[in-house]
């Protein structure tokens, strides 16, 4: 009888080549959560002023009277922000873009500034770290040079000067228009209960903290 041959498993011999080692993973490209936060920033704004009061009802002529007394400007002040914040907000905001497009060094200096923030820290990967002149900077090191170069721009050029006079101005005019124009007319009683101290400035919150919930998922594998 004769003997069967025995069976001859297949054996894999395959070496491992340089080119089948895993490959270090490139750290995502930060565009995708930058451009949520200007989608969530300008959709933001452009929510806010959907919500602002006519500007027929800002400069009624008939509405305007003197104010009987300090306390009585003060309390016209109250209920017009609380009615107009919108609009003040953006009376403000025109103010200070005027003042800045008169200073062209002075926007170009801010718009560098605010470049160096957005590029250089919240939307750039820990990994490479910067390099400049040969040297690498860790993130806090980073951090450290934009704030000292920020604390240069604003108190020891133009712009720091620009943004707190075209503020203080801005707010002089919301300040006058509010004492002087009567709030009796105004339907008060609809404003939400947090009043005006809410206002645009939580407007602004909750969109920046929405762009932050953005940008997580895209920021997340790359910072330690």
């Amino acid at each position: 009888m004769a003997t069967p041959s025995p069976v001859i498993l297949p054996v894999s011999t395959s070496k491992t080549t340089p080119t089948d080692e895993p490959q270090p993973q490139q750290p995502p490209v930060a565009t995708p959560a930058f451009k949520a936060f200007i989608n969530h920033i300008t959709g933001t704004i452009r929510s806010g002023l959907a919500d602002r009061r006519a500007w027929s009802e800002l400069v009624d002529r008939t509405a305007f009277s003197k104010p009987e007394s300090l306390t009585d400007a003060t309390t016209r002040i109250r209920k017009n922000y609380a009615y107009f914040r919108i609009n003040y907000f953006t009376i403000v905001a025109v103010v200070i873009a005027v003042s800045l497009l008169t200073n062209p060094l002075s926007l170009v200096t801010l718009l560098a500034l605010l470049s160096a923030w957005i590029f250089l820290y919240l939307f750039r990967p820990t990994d490479p770290p910067m390099v400049i002149l040969g040297r690498a900077f860790s993130e806090r090191e980073t951090l450290g040079l934009l704030i000292v170069l920020s604390i240069v721009v604003i108190f020891l050029t133009s712009v720091g000067t620009i943004l707190i006079s075209a503020t203080l101005i801005g707010t002089g005019i919301v300040c006058g228009h509010g004492a002087f124009r009567a709030p009796e007319d105004l339907f008060l009683d609809e404003q939400d209960p947090g009043g005006g101290s809410a206002g645009f400035l939580s407007l602004l919150g909750g969109a920046a903290s929405n762009a932050a919930a953005s940008a997580v998922p895209v920021l997340a594998p790359t910072r330690a």
